[in-house]
């Protein structure tokens, strides 16, 4: 059975914005990309792909062009003035299920790795690039608003050629990041060389460059970082590994003003698979953080979640 206008009326009223959203697409019979255009010939840029993420709830509106996208849609709809941004401001301030960090949705997995390729490919680099992890630690930082403020690793590779100079880092944000505002930092070793990012998935890869050229065989100390704070509440860190690897250890670290009230690891052999091997985790009191440590990577997912409630 269809939307009817009575349920866009109720769910303007009621919310969550993600389903009132929804239903206006459903009840005025628009496709996303007859929205899109009629929100060009208004001067408001917005991909099909954020629309979709919008609508399911696995990103929400918060930069200001996207804020102003919101305000056009409104208008576009044929809806009340403030009724979606009205909705949005109550879902930020702690409503139910919607105050929860969208997760990443397998369909969004899927598509930042397409991503990743993709990019990779415009730096003209292999995805191994020519290099196996043998130590990486990795430290992530949750701020007071409970975004993901940044993160920091400590990598050790070897190379497995000749003739290798260079690692592409990999950051992808949580729902709502806009990577062009992520800042790259090279801490030791290396130095920043070409950043390119892909807006609708949150993902950035930085190119790093070494302070000297690998012989197969030789390892690699180096440090690097990412400052974001420009998505919102955070609920999951996660790494994905192409290849089997050395240890691989994850701290995560709280504001002390905004501590969750659970911690677990997973694993997960693939973006569509279920989470396995999970374990809960003690947070420090002292030093308000939270590990893992994986002795021998293999091909998968390794991260960790919390509730904030």
């Amino acid at each position: 059975m269809g939307h009817t206008e009575a349920d866009l009326v109720q769910l303007l009223h009621t919310g969550p914005f993600h389903l009132a959203l929804r239903t206006a697409f459903a009840v005025r019979g628009l496709p996303l990309q007859r929205v899109q255009h009629h929100l060009a010939h208004r001067g408001v840029k917005v991909g099909v792909t954020s629309l979709s993420y919008w609508q399911q709830g696995a990103r929400r509106p918060q930069r200001p062009e996207s804020m102003k996208a919101v305000r056009a849609l409104e208008e576009v709809l044929q809806l009340p003035v403030n009724s979606l941004i009205r909705l949005l401001h109550e879902d930020a301030g702690g409503r139910g299920e919607v105050d929860r960090p969208a997760s990443r949705p397998y369909r969004s997995l899927v598509e930042a790795s397409g991503v990743v390729e993709e990019l990779f490919a415009e730096l003209e680099s292999p995805v191994d690039g020519g290099l196996h992890t043998v130590g990486h630690h990795e430290r992530v930082r949750i701020g007071a608003g409970r975004e993901l403020v940044g993160r920091d690793s400590q990598h050790v590779v070897r190379a497995h050629r000749d003739g290798v100079d260079r690692y592409l880092a990999i950051h992808h944000g949580d729902p709502g990041c806009d990577p062009s505002r992520v800042e790259v930092r090279a801490a030791e070793n290396c130095r920043p060389g070409r950043v390119r990012w892909h807006a609708d998935t949150g993902v950035l890869i930085a190119e790093l460059l070494f302070d000297a050229r690998l012989r197969a065989g030789e390892t690699y100390l180096f440090g690097y970082g990412f400052e974001d704070g420009t998505a919102g509440p955070s609920g999951e860190y996660v790494r994905g590994f192409r290849y089997a690897g050395g240890q691989y250890a994850l701290q995560v670290r709280f504001d002390e003003t905004a501590l969750p009230v659970r911690c677990r690891r997973f694993a997960q052999a693939s973006a569509g698979a279920p989470r396995t091997g999970r374990a809960e985790l003690t947070l420090s009191g002292r030093h308000r953080t939270v590990h893992l440590v994986e002795q021998g990577v293999r091909p998968g997912i390794l991260g960790i979640d919390w509730d904030w409630v």
